[in-house]
């Protein structure tokens, strides 16, 4: 299945909107490629500049830092993931039914194949599993968030808490347990891949994202039935 779809990312990440250009748009898909193939740290908008066969100067038009295009990248994931969840919840009406397909989702096992235009959708999940908390656990965090960036992840995270407030009613912490399942999908992932010794997936040896679906599904429903 394919889908044409935008999201409107705030406009502090950027200081030109990359998705009114070709080259703004370059700019984003490489440096997906980028960071996946090197990682954030070593990311570079040098590196980025080559890649696309123009100036850091260029690059620097669109994005005044790479923390804040590392930001622009995750909020477009956050959007697209939040449309993702309720298109396919639309159908499903039992509230547990609709806590395991978010589980499917967030774990990248759900069984559609969805295509995304220009993105890599697979390399769009390795850099949310390895990179994502680098947008938020910095020191000038709460200045950050004044400028209200992250707000995609908190409605998705809100998303979630009502899926969960549907199930169980009287559940206490339905926020808060909807931020765990997703950090927790992340986490696990990477440590299953890395360092299998902070997960039991080191005695099971199953394929990562079933793992981690697995793994989710005992806390979910442990909690919430």
């Amino acid at each position: 299945m394919e889908f044409q779809v935008k999201f409107k990312v705030n406009e502090n990440l950027y200081v030109k909107d990359p998705e009114n250009s070709e080259v703004g748009r370059a700019i984003v898909k490489y440096s997906i490629e980028l960071i996946y193939e090197t990682g954030f740290e070593s990311f570079t908008f040098k590196k980025l500049a080559q890649k696309i066969n123009s100036t850091e100067a260029t690059v620097y038009r669109y994005f005044s830092s790479k923390h804040k295009l590392l930001t622009y990248i995750l909020n477009w994931y956050w959007s697209y993931i939040e449309f993702i969840s309720k298109l396919r919840l639309q159908e499903i009406k039992e509230p547990l039914q609709k806590m395991e397909k978010i589980l499917q989702i967030i774990t990248h096992n759900d069984a559609i194949d969805y295509k995304i235009e220009d993105y890599d959708l697979t390399k769009f999940h390795n850099i949310i599993i390895a990179e994502s908390s680098k947008s938020y656990l910095v020191k000038d965090v709460d200045e950050i968030n004044k400028e209200l960036v992250f707000n995609p992840l908190k409605s998705l995270c809100g998303f979630f808490a009502e899926v969960i407030s549907e199930a169980k009613p009287d559940f206490p912490y339905p926020r808060s347990f909807a931020s765990t399942l997703l950090e927790t999908a992340h986490n696990q992932q990477f440590f299953s891949e890395h360092l299998p010794k902070l997960t039991d997936n080191h005695i099971k040896k199953i394929k990562h994202k079933k793992y981690v679906l697995d793994y989710l599904r005992f806390l979910t429903f442990n909690q919430i039935k």
